[in-house]
Parts: structure tokens; sequence; C-alpha cells
């Protein structure tokens, strides 16, 4: 059952990003860095497998799907450059539910971009979604934090819808391994070369930093943004992008467990809001999203 699949990839997945925002914070890098760098491994390591079965994937990644893979690149790389930049301005907490809002550029933009017709209950869900997401964010909202933090997640987010609706379009055509190794390939360079620029460098980080870009790329990267993107083939991009909903709720209780940030009464009530929502968007996703005849990843 494809549908039932996803359903548990996204589990898998959403467990897996929850990670990100802790291991970020506990790498001792600049934000560009880290954003390159996690995508320059996770890129490294799937290099071999892609190259093995390059020649029978060559036909699926020409012409159009080849510009719209690079596009969904472009958005992936704006998106860590933006998201990690808000965790050094900004706490977990705020950082994590308003970069999770990407949910509310996908519904909004999905009917008009990918003609998906937009149901009452996903609507419900993005709704419940934002409630949970401000009543989490709400209280952080003082003079404490800084406002570039906060917009710089909000902008994170922005992209990030992008590239899910991006990679809902490729993904009826183009098989998993092709489109994640091109794609990360693509944010890798421009992340890359965005280090450079910046004046910072790859080299001369110290190994605790080094092993904490390769777990961010092995596990929120390839695990779990490897399962969003499957996922893309079964279900509508507005429910994909509301599993994602579940990182606050996971990265809030790692950062109590591991930084030591207990989480206030409202977080754990906005984090109830949002499972609700979670299981609104996914079981719709999971019941009313057509599955393609063929299946490609």
């Amino acid at each position: 059952m494809p549908k039932l699949r996803a359903g548990l990839a996204l589990g898998a997945g959403a467990i897996a990003l929850s990670f990100a925002a802790i291991l970020i914070r506990l790498t001792e890098a600049p934000s560009i860095v880290i954003a390159g760098g996690r995508l320059l491994a996770a890129s490294l390591v799937l290099s071999p497998f892609f190259w093995s079965r390059f020649p029978r994937m060559r036909r699926e990644l020409a012409g159009r799907n080849w510009m719209l893979i690079c596009l969904a690149g472009m958005f992936l790389a704006a998106h860590f450059a933006l998201w990690i930049e808000s965790l050094k301005h900004t706490s977990v907490a705020s950082s994590v539910v308003l970069v999770a809002m990407d949910p509310i550029f996908v519904a909004v933009a999905s009917p008009v971009i990918l003609r998906e017709r937009l149901s009452f209950r996903t609507g419900l869900a993005v709704a419940l979604g934002l409630v949970g997401t401000l009543v989490i964010a709400g209280p952080s909202f003082g003079s404490a934090l800084s406002t570039r933090g906060n917009l710089l997640a909000l902008g994170g987010a922005a992209c990030a819808a992008g590239y899910l609706m991006v990679g809902r379009k490729v993904r009826q055509q183009v098989e998993l391994l092709a489109y994640i190794y091109v794609m990360y390939s693509v944010a890798a360079v421009l992340l890359v070369g965005a280090v450079y620029a910046s004046g910072n460098t790859l080299a001369g980080l110290s190994p605790v930093s080094y092993l904490f870009i390769v777990l961010l790329a092995l596990g929120p990267q390839i695990v779990g943004h490897t399962s969003f993107n499957w996922a893309l083939r079964y279900m509508s991009a507005p429910s994909v992008a509301m599993a994602i909903l579940f990182e606050p709720v996971g990265a809030s209780l790692l950062a109590w467990w591991i930084l030591s940030e207990a989480p206030a009464v409202f977080e754990v009530i906005g984090g109830v809001i949002i499972l609700a929502a979670i299981y609104l968007a996914v079981s719709e996703g999971l019941r009313g999203t057509p599955t393609p005849e063929r299946a490609a990843g």
C-alpha cells in the first residue's frame, strides 16, 4: 500500500528532522558553513548510488525535469541558509515553529500552481497548524528575541514551500534517487559557493563540528528530507508539508532533554494542537490523493 508506506515514511522523516535544530545549535561553526557542509556531505554519500544507476536514469533528467530539479535545489539552498542563520538569533522553539509554517504557504499556493484542490479537512488542518504554531511561539515573542531571527525563519518557511511544490511536480516523472541527488548537489554547490564568497571556509573546524555536520547529513537530510521527497510521489504537497509540523514538537522535546530547555505550558498546548493538525492532514492525504500508476522510488 503506497499511501500507508508514505505515511510511515513521513513519520520517520519527521522524527529525523527533529534532531536538526539541536545538532545545529551544538555545532560551533558559522551557519552558512553548517548549511554547505550538510548538503555537501549528503551529496557525497549519495554519489556512488546515483552514478552506478545513472545510465538508466538519464532520460528522466532531461529537459524540463532538469530545470525544475535545479529550481528545487535553489529553494532548498535558500531554505537552509535562512533557517540555520535564524537559529543564531532566536530560540530553538521560535525558529522551528516559524520555519514549520511552510504548510501555510503551500496551502495557499498549491491550488494555483499545482491545481490541487484544498479540501475542508486539509484547510482545517492548516488553520489548526497555524494556531498551534502561534501558541508555541507566542510567549517567546518578547524583547529578548531578535526580529531578524524570526523573519529569517519565516523566509526559510517560504523557500521550503517552494521546494515542496516543485518536488510534488517533478516526483511524478523522476525516480527518487535521481531527484534528491541532483537537488542536493545543486544546493551544495550554491551553499559551498556562498561559504567562500562570505570569507569562510569548510576547513579548520573541530572534529566535533565535522561529526555533527555529518550527522546532519545522514539523519535530518538523507533520512528526513528524503522521506518527505519520497512521500511527495503519493501524497499532496499540503499533506506532506503538514507532517513537517511534527518537527517543532520533537525539537522542543529534544531541546528539553539535551539542552535543558524545558517546554513551557504554551508549547505543550501548541504541540497538542499541531499533532491534531498533522492527523487531519496526513489522514486526508492517505485516503484522498490519487496514487500514480508507475512507482519510481
